[in-house]
């Protein structure tokens, strides 16, 4: 945000969701510096590669199902580690249909550029807080990612299904804002289908609070660069900040809203918002649903054979 603040270059703020995501899977799973690096890796290969197929809308949205099954795929080596897949694969997918809508303006190359560029600066203030937190001697130690899942594949394959469907919904009527409505739908898949509604009616009443507060408070406020920065940054901190899901969601939604308010964009956002929050996660439900369905008709066909 400093940096963004003094240069005017907003692809710098990106860095900022980057950075969290990376500190969240180094704090919640203990990792040593050089898995923290992989993961930097991995989200800047997704994120390039998604850029590199936007152009190409089916090839993009089977990249974005294809990329969604392999992070989340990874609790098949331990439950623990669907926090790694999700921040990996979340925010290459956010910055790459974020940097996208800048095509026709043909910035989108310059903006990919600069968060390439200045990714290892976030590496180094994760390692910085890691280091200053003591997490390095953890290195020493081995941290166990939990047992692995004996349902990764069923999960994996409802998360693609989810984020297949979200993303040809957002290319077929070319919505704004379209990454949270994939996001939206990806986050909600969570284990069965209980659990799974339980998430979307978090993120709705979140939305449903979040939102209008957003707008009700840049309505009294003036267009404001630097509001506009400590809105960004108040978003990206509300991803660690609260331990109720909620609440952490609703807060999120605000800081949105009112970073568009700052730019004199804030109705159009609050209701693309909205709508995309709710479609992706039905979109969710509904992939969790079919997968729970093919799980059952397999289990009860290889039963009786």
């Amino acid at each position: 945000m400093a940096v963004y603040f003094l240069s005017d270059e907003p692809a710098l703020l990106d860095l900022g969701l980057i950075a969290v995501s990376l500190l969240i899977s180094a704090q919640k799973l203990q990792l040593p510096h050089r898995l923290v690096a992989l993961q930097l890796v991995a989200i800047l290969f997704t994120f390039i590669v998604l850029v590199l197929a936007a152009p190409t809308k089916p090839l993009f949205v089977l990249l974005a199902g294809t990329a969604a099954f392999l992070a989340f795929a990874l609790t098949r080596y331990g439950a623990e580690l669907r926090t790694l897949g999700t921040w990996t694969f979340l925010p290459a997918l956010y910055l790459a249909c974020k940097v996208h809508e800048e095509w026709n303006s043909g910035m989108d190359f310059r903006d990919a550029s600069i968060i390439v560029a200045f990714a290892p600066v976030a590496l180094a203030l994760v390692y910085a807080v890691q280091i200053f937190g003591r997490r390095n001697l953890l290195a020493q130690s081995p941290h166990s990612y939990g047992q692995p899942s004996n349902g990764w594949l069923l999960s994996a394959s409802a998360t693609a299904i989810a984020v297949l469907a979200a993303a040809t919904a957002v290319e077929i009527f070319n919505l704004a804002e379209g990454q949270w409505m994939i996001w939206s739908a990806a986050s909600v898949v969570v284990g069965d289908l209980a659990t799974s509604t339980h998430k979307l009616k978090l993120r709705a009443l979140g939305a449903f609070v979040g939102v209008p507060l957003g707008l009700l408070t840049g309505h009294c406020l003036p267009a404001s660069r630097a509001g506009y920065s400590f809105a960004v940054l108040g978003a990206t901190l509300t991803l660690v900040a609260f331990n109720r899901y909620v609440v952490g969601f609703g807060a999120r939604c605000f800081f949105i809203i009112l970073a568009a308010a700052f730019t004199g964009g804030a109705s159009g956002i609050a209701e693309e918002r909205l709508i995309n929050v709710l479609i992706g996660g039905v979109l969710g439900i509904i992939a969790v649903i079919l997968s729970e369905f093919v799980g059952k008709r397999f289990a009860s066909s290889y039963g009786q054979v």
